[in-house]
């Protein structure tokens, strides 16, 4: 299971808004983050391992995997390195990396409803792994959609106050007319969320 807690405990049990939508936003609650008593080593470990994997949205099982798939890789860079670079390139990440959703939870809908296209092929899984070069794009019925246009208006004032760029993602371009994603390069260390510690997730993995 995913989420076994209520959303709103799950961001005061981490002391983060985990879910990037506003109702989250704990500094507007009564009541702050939940307070535990100072941890182990191990403790922080697992703490720093069950934040990471609430804010991409997945199981035990299947954040287990990309440790494992990252520790076998053998392309260059660290173990965490490696295994930020595989989840960064999901397909649900990678849209809303690029603002086509406003959550993460959000994007993983879109895509399972097959709103989107890679390489000109319909997709509806969101765990895909996105490679340079690939085009992700917004299926043609989907761009008449009140939702999808209430999000590209915001794309289009964003990009205008951001030097026509519409992600800090160095890795991703975003054409908003053609409403098309395009992965031109490998996520490096200065683009992971800096909020997530993936050294103290592999060192609790490999013990």
């Amino acid at each position: 299971m995913r989420y076994t807690w209520p959303k709103k405990k799950l961001c005061r049990r981490e002391g983060i808004n985990l879910f990037g939508t506003e109702k989250y936003d704990l500094s507007k609650w009564k009541r702050g983050p939940l307070r535990g008593r100072k941890g182990s080593e191990f403790g922080t470990q697992l703490r720093k391992k069950q934040m990471a994997k609430r804010m991409f949205g997945l199981s035990e099982k299947q954040f287990l995997s990309y440790f494992k798939k990252a520790q076998k890789s053998n392309a260059a860079g660290t173990t965490w390195e490696k295994m930020l670079q595989l989840l960064e390139l999901r397909l649900d990440n990678v849209v809303y990396r690029a603002n086509f959703a406003r959550t993460r939870m959000q994007s993983r809908q879109f895509v399972s409803h097959a709103h989107f296209t890679l390489n000109g092929v319909k997709v509806d899984i969101p765990s895909i792994s996105v490679k340079v070069g690939d085009v992700i794009a917004l299926r043609d019925k989907q761009k008449e959609s009140p939702l999808y246009k209430s999000l590209f208006e915001e794309l289009e004032e964003f990009s205008k106050n951001n030097k026509g760029s519409v992600t800090n993602c160095k890795w991703i371009e975003v054409d908003i007319k053609k409403l098309t994603i395009t992965i031109t390069g490998i996520p490096a260390q200065d683009d992971f969320d800096q909020i997530i510690d993936i050294q103290k997730i592999v060192e609790f993995y490999s013990k």
